[in-house]
């Protein structure tokens, strides 16, 4: 088990530094716009961008989720049409659905509350989301053939053109939140035109309809999945948005990107999962393995989450070099109390996306949608009902609230077709460690005795609940070091 939990925490890793790598450098543009934006016009380009992301699950509609499941195969020609089918599918229907939106430019623009001197942006948008959709497919063949190498290179790319591009049209030509779209759009050609070899190597041009059919079965119930998914991801913004202002909205989503770093712990952990999972679901100690996953993960998320939520006040007020100003700008500070709430919550989106395994061992992807619809409902009640009495903090709670109720909901339904016996003592003991430690940080930070001694102090309590309640023991820690040795 300890070599197979080794293959995972390496691939893991390769992911993980590009991803970290690639992600950080995109984390640097958002204290860049506090810099440069006020909390407005910061608000203006996230509320498109949350349309942008709730988009992107109709131009991809579950292609990405079948493709990724039915590509394991060994004849070679097969490859090539499990690989065209889906991906001339997906530029078809989105030249189709930009054409339309584009159509449509006018009732769009108000559904994105685009001032209408900025209704131009929506060229922008179609072209974004086509080129992204029809690169998706791309990169998950490179995951598939364990080129992370390749892939990493290639998103590092993407990302670097981006940042880049961000600094010189706004720095240099001055030419405002137009060029967050110009950036995204140069940066997303760069990255479809790097992956042309790769493509070029399995295209043929053909559609086997009789395939089609089989991806449409595995993967259209991922469509409303998504949707869910993405709603509980982003419509909390425009929510506010309708409850507040866009001040707020601004300020929101600033301190909500704070919580990048859990995302991409969960993010380089679902890259490596889900080809292992796949790959060792047949093994006879596949279901022990899954869970001892699970546990060391969510060990690894919750220390995470502690370290972060101690810290994240500090970070944010450490001074640029040369610049001489703070990494986020102090009409920002006001909505740093969120931090925790939202890292909390991804870590359950972690865990959500851990139990997801039997989903696809055993082809239940029409539970999907359910789970995941079940977590934006509770969002958006959720954000309805304590926005207008918690501000950015109900947001916040809405965004914690919808991934635990999924993360349960999976449990709860993937337990009847493929039951795994769980270490559910040691993850409800973490729970607890969790729990005392942020009752106390909250407490300390409300009367002002949240200083760097009380801080080291709970990070301290924190692992010695972890070791009390029997979640670490000195067995594990060293299997750990040796799962680290790669």
């Amino acid at each position: 088990m300890i070599d197979k939990l080794k293959q995972l925490t390496k691939d893991t890793a390769v992911y993980g530094i590009s991803t970290i790598l690639g992600r950080f450098l995109n984390f640097v543009l958002t204290p860049f716009y506090t810099q440069v934006f006020p909390p407005s016009e910061f608000g203006i380009f996230s509320n498109v961008y949350a349309y942008i992301a709730l988009l992107n699950i109709f131009f991809i509609y579950g292609m990405d989720s079948a493709y990724l499941k039915y590509a394991a195969t060994g004849d070679e020609e097969k490859k090539k049409d499990v690989f065209s089918t889906p991906f001339l599918t997906v530029v078809i229907s989105s030249v189709v659905l930009s054409g339309i939106m584009l159509l449509f430019k006018g009732p769009v623009s108000v559904l994105f509350r685009l001032p209408e001197h900025y209704s131009y942006f929506l060229y922008y948008v179609a072209a974004i989301l086509s080129v992204d959709a029809i690169c998706s497919l791309p990169f998950i063949s490179l995951r598939l053939e364990r080129k992370s190498k390749q892939f990493a290179l290639f998103k590092i790319t993407n990302i670097v053109i981006n940042v880049i591009c961000n600094f010189v049209l706004i720095y240099k030509y001055r030419m405002g939140i137009e060029a967050i779209f110009i950036s995204n759009l140069i940066a997303s050609v760069a990255a479809l035109l790097l992956l042309l070899p790769s493509i070029s190597k399995q295209f043929v041009c053909r559609i086997d309809y009789l395939l089609l059919k089989k991806f449409f079965v595995f993967g259209i119930p991922y469509l409303p999945a998504g949707i869910a998914s993405q709603i509980v991801q982003v419509i909390d913004r425009p929510i506010m948005e309708l409850l507040t202002n866009m001040k707020m909205v601004g300020i929101y989503q600033a301190n909500y990107k704070l919580g990048i770093f859990m995302m991409l712990f969960v993010s380089m952990f679902q890259y490596a999962w889900q080809p292992f999972f796949l790959t060792n679901s047949k093994e006879a100690n596949a279901k022990e393995l899954f869970a001892k996953v699970l546990t060391y993960f969510t060990i690894a998320g919750s220390i995470i989450l502690v370290v972060l939520s101690l810290y994240i006040g500090d970070l944010v007020r450490i001074q640029i070099p040369f610049f001489h100003r703070p990494l986020i700008h102090p009409s920002y500070w006001s909505g740093l109390v969120i931090v925790p709430v939202v890292l909390f919550g991804y870590l359950f989106n972690g865990i959500y996306v851990n139990l997801s395994a039997g989903l696809y061992i055993e082809e239940k992807s029409i539970y999907a949608p359910i789970t995941v619809g079940i977590g934006a409902a509770v969002n958006v009640i959720v954000n309805f009902a304590l926005i207008p009495v918690m501000g950015m903090m109900g947001a916040a709670i809405a965004t914690f609230a919808s991934y635990f109720i999924m993360a349960i909901s999976i449990y709860v339904i993937t337990q009847r077709f493929y039951k795994i016996n769980y270490e559910l003592k040691k993850i409800a003991s973490i729970m607890v460690s969790i729990f005392i430690t942020g009752g106390i940080f909250y407490y300390m930070d409300s009367i002002n005795k949240l200083n760097q001694p009380v801080k080291a102090g709970l990070l301290l309590l924190f692992f010695v609940l972890l070791y009390v309640l029997r979640v670490i023991n000195k067995q594990e820690i060293f299997a750990v070091k040796k799962m680290m040795r790669i």
